[in-house]
């Protein structure tokens, strides 16, 4: 196994790559924060699953994150700053990267281990394949922010729970728990340690 982080002016790195064998981890790594997704976070992201794309030698890329999130969305006080074009040109660089991540030739497995919010569920949804830790929690909270999320969400998590149930998610930003989650389709196994079994369904899925 080796490790790569992608530095940070700031703070340290914002995610560390890993191989296991055939197959990426992409782990957050801001879990004092709670992993947002800012501009350079994402920036970083797009960077990391472009090189690992061009990658003949993997079959698959994991996403997770670190302490007790997943990912926990847009950071809300970078978005209170942008302009209505720089919000514009947010919602279209998180489109860009969760498009790429949708379309990968290589499996997606989101393994959420944590709080899986707002743009963080987008990224999840992005993913071919959910497994969740009995801790995760998802939910999409843009309705108590006054905000609806930007990149793709809106039409993955119907395509994926059905309307209702995304619907509920949206207006009324109630959390799910990781058994619910289970129940309405969301992920598709809850299991720990959860890139362990990632992993695993990987590895089966790409034999």
């Amino acid at each position: 196994m080796s490790a790569r982080g992608e530095d940070s002016p700031a703070g340290g790195p914002r995610l560390v790559t890993e191989e296991r064998g055939p197959f990426a981890v992409i782990r957050l790594v801001r879990p004092a924060e709670r992993n947002p997704l800012s501009t350079a976070t994402l920036d970083e992201l797009d960077s990391a699953f472009i090189t690992l794309s061009a990658r003949t030698d993997l079959r698959a890329v994991i996403f997770t994150g670190s302490g007790d999130a997943f990912a926990s969305g847009a950071d809300i006080r970078e978005l209170e700053a942008l302009s209505a074009e720089a919000a514009r040109g947010f919602s279209e660089r998180g489109q860009r990267l969760f498009g790429r991540v949708a379309g990968s030739r290589l499996l997606t497995v989101a393994a959420v281990n944590g709080f899986c919010m707002g743009g963080g569920l987008d990224l999840a949804l992005s993913c071919d394949l959910r497994v969740a830790s009995a801790s995760a929690v998802f939910g999409h909270p843009g309705a108590r922010l006054g905000v609806i999320t930007g990149w793709g969400g809106t039409q993955r998590l119907p395509a994926v729970v059905g309307a209702t149930r995304a619907l509920e998610m949206f207006l009324t930003a109630r959390r799910v728990s990781a058994t619910e989650a289970l129940g309405m389709g969301l992920v598709s196994r809850v299991c720990d340690p959860v890139v362990e079994c990632a992993l695993g369904m990987a590895l089966n899925a790409t034999e």
